[in-house]
């Protein structure tokens, strides 16, 4: 009877001199990807025109949240009725795309966009 390779060392024939196995569901992370969200610690939000105002400043480092909805809530609670009257009708800018959906996944960086005229 034939033992079916169980996955903890190599079949016979897989590896070769200088190469090592590993596995048949490991992956190799490479140095060219970057961090993942899950992995991201904070995110850089730029404010824009009255966002900035509300703000009082330009940009910051805010512990990470998951989504447009989180941060949407983390900046009420910061900088008050100012922020919320601007987020009421401004719009956030993730990953090049504008988004008022507050189930939106962030990334490292968001833009926090004023209500625009005529928009």
């Amino acid at each position: 009877m034939r033992r079916l390779h169980s996955g903890g060392v190599p079949p016979s024939g897989v590896s070769s001199p200088g190469t090592a196995w590993t596995g048949p569901t490991s992956y190799v992370r490479s140095a060219a990807w970057g961090p993942s969200v899950a992995e991201a610690t904070e995110i850089l939000v730029r404010y824009f025109a009255s966002a900035a105002e509300a703000a009082g400043r330009e940009e910051e480092l805010l512990p990470a949240v998951a989504t447009v909805g989180q941060l949407r809530a983390v900046l009420v609670a910061q900088y008050g009725d100012a922020m919320a009257r601007v987020l009421a009708s401004g719009s956030f800018l993730v990953d090049g795309v504008v988004s008022r959906d507050d189930l939106r996944a962030v990334g490292a960086r968001v833009d926090v966009l004023p209500p625009f005229a005529g928009g």
